[in-house]
């Protein structure tokens, strides 16, 4: 199991649902834990009742239906789907309307999902994801990027504490695919996936949603910097290695 989770951490998002069925045929005994350890590319559904898109993951999922977090319905249909309290259900509602607003804000666009159930009796969970499809056939495309993906998964696991108080554990996923194909750029590759995890202890004085919020943001922002420094940074110094600019080649070493 050892073994699996670390060739897992290893393999390009773009292939992890290949290799993810590979290793479930050789580990049935460990489906369980494989599924709930193992990100994966996010994909998305159309909810017909009100037009808008959904994001599928485990934490929406029943059987083989996903609940829509626009309209608490499950699609395909299920009569017997597990659903959030009405308590929980407020705030679900609550925090995708602002986290639409993130979403724009910070992606210009994309697709946004936050689901929330209950733990226990005294803490809950919630679930936001973000997807963007910077494609060429997406509506992100960026100078001579063919295909481009950025999924987002942050779960936040709230306990309520004495005095107005409540501590906070957040478990970002961010898996990242760029690839290019252009006679002028040349055919190019970037894929990988990064995990960081928060814990705070706050006032909830403000609402869960205000401390949920500070932390995503705090935490997407070093995510990004965490990417940029390790596979960009990495990248650009690797190809400027191998591949120096046309007016360096032209240059001649002083003579002795």
């Amino acid at each position: 199991m050892e073994a699996a989770m670390g060739l897992m951490r290893r393999m390009p998002p773009r292939h992890s649902e290949t290799a993810l069925s590979a290793l479930l045929t050789l580990l049935p005994h460990h489906s369980s834990d494989l599924l709930s350890q193992v990100d994966q590319p996010l994909q998305a559904l159309c909810d017909v009742d009100n037009g808008k898109e959904f994001i599928l993951c485990e934490y929406n999922r029943d059987a083989d239906s996903y609940r829509s977090p626009w309209s608490n319905k499950y699609h395909p249909p299920l009569e017997d789907g597990s659903m959030p309290s009405i308590e929980m259900r407020k705030l679900e509602i609550e925090a995708n309307e602002v986290f639409t607003i993130y979403r724009d804000q910070y992606y210009e666009g994309g697709i946004s999902s936050v689901y929330m159930w209950e733990d226990d009796e005294e803490s809950f969970v919630g679930c936001f994801l973000i997807k963007k499809d910077g494609s060429k056939t997406g509506h992100g495309r960026r100078g001579f990027l063919q295909e481009g993906a950025w999924d987002a998964i942050h779960v936040i696991e709230v306990r309520l504490e004495d005095e107005g108080t409540a501590s906070y554990c957040l478990t970002s996923t961010v898996m990242l695919s760029l690839t290019t194909d252009n006679n002028t750029a040349g055919t190019f590759s970037l894929s990988g996936s990064i995990r960081r995890q928060m814990k705070m202890k706050l006032s909830v004085a403000e609402g869960h949603l205000c401390n949920m919020g500070r932390m995503i943001e705090e935490m997407e922002s070093k995510l990004r910097n965490s990417l940029d420094q390790v596979y960009f940074g990495k990248t650009k110094e690797m190809v400027c290695t191998l591949r120096p600019p046309s007016e360096v080649g032209h240059m001649k070493l002083p003579e002795k």
